[in-house]
């Protein structure tokens, strides 16, 4: 594992112990958890980002179109 030095805002360093406290857990484990949490979030805001651009291109909207008509008609077979 390696190490990684930065400053925090003392109000949130302070939130920080406290939490850790509470829960029993060290503060850089807390942090790594929080860390990974966001970074799996902003990964599905940009997956989110994608589709709704894709929303707008009449190229992917036309393909979809008959991609389900494909898919309709098979259900009814």
């Amino acid at each position: 594992m390696a190490t990684f030095t930065s400053s925090l805002p003392e109000d949130l360093l302070k939130l920080l112990g406290e939490k850790a406290s509470s829960l029993s857990v060290p503060k850089n484990l807390l942090i790594e958890r929080a860390l990974r949490l966001y970074l799996e979030h902003l990964e599905k805001m940009e997956y989110i980002k994608s589709y709704k651009k894709a929303s707008d291109d009449l190229d992917v909207l036309s393909i979809a179109e008959e991609g389900m008509a494909d898919y309709f008609k098979q259900l009814e077979s």
